[in-house]
C-alpha cells in the first residue's frame, strides 16, 4: 500500500495490485480506511464525464476538465485482471472483488455512492480503448452487484480509455490499466 499524488492533492489511499499475492493482503479495514469520503454531498453526472471523455477521444487529459477536478476525492485505485481483450474477469480477481464488496457493505461506506472508473493502457486505437475500459467498468459493477448484492443505485461505472494514465511517460505500461473506485458522496 502506498500513497501517490493524483492531481493536486493526496486523494486518499491508492493502492496497486500487479498479482494475486499483494491482492491476497488487502483487507476490508485498508479499504474502508481508503473510501471513507467528504461529509457532503458531490454533485457527479456520469452522464456528463461520458460525454466530456467521447468528446475528447485521443486528446489527453487536458481536455478533460470536469474529470480533472474528481481528483481530489477519496479514491481507490485497483488492478482487476481480466481476459486479454476481453471483459471477463480473471476468477482470482473475484478475491479483490469480496474486499470490496465486504466494505462497500460496511456501515462506514454504506451510506455513499461510487463511481467505478475504467481504464486502459494505450496500446490499440483510442476509440477501442475507450469502448474497452467502459464495458471492463461496467463489468466490475455488475459483478458487485449481482454476485456480491451491492445496491445498484450505489455504483455509476464510466470509462475512460488511455485519457487519464497514471504513468503518462509510458502511456503502454501495464499500470495505467486499473479501475478506480472514485467516492462521490452520500447517496440520497
Amino acid at each position: 500500500m502506498r500513497f501517490r499524488r493524483l492531481g493536486g492533492a493526496i486523494a486518499g489511499i491508492v493502492m496497486i495490485w500487479s498479482g494475486g499475492a499483494v491482492a491476497q493482503g488487502i483487507t476490508e479495514v485498508q479499504i474502508i480506511n481508503g473510501l471513507q469520503g467528504p461529509a457532503v454531498t458531490v454533485v457527479v453526472d456520469p452522464a456528463a464525464l461520458m460525454a466530456e471523455v467521447n468528446a475528447n477521444v485521443g486528446k489527453g487529459a487536458a481536455g478533460l476538465p470536469t474529470w480533472a477536478q474528481l481528483a481530489s476525492l477519496t479514491q481507490l485505485v485497483v488492478d482487476i485482471e481480466f481476459e486479454y481483450n476481453s471483459t471477463a474477469i480473471v476468477p482470482s480477481s473475484y478475491r479483490t472483488l469480496g474486499a470490496i464488496a465486504d466494505a462497500l457493505h460496511h456501515p462506514l461506506l454504506a451510506r455513499y455512492k461510487f463511481l467505478v472508473v475504467g481504464h486502459t493502457d494505450a496500446t490499440g486505437g483510442a476509440d477501442y480503448n475507450l469502448k474497452l475500459s467502459l464495458q471492463r467498468a461496467e463489468a466490475i459493477r455488475a459483478a458487485l452487484n449481482t454476485t456480491f448484492t451491492v445496491a445498484p443505485g450505489r455504483l455509476f461505472a464510466v470509462g475512460v480509455g488511455e485519457e487519464l494514465p497514471l504513468d503518462p511517460g509510458n502511456p503502454d505500461g501495464a499500470v495505467n490499466r486499473r479501475v478506480q473506485l472514485i467516492n462521490i458522496g452520500e447517496a440520497r
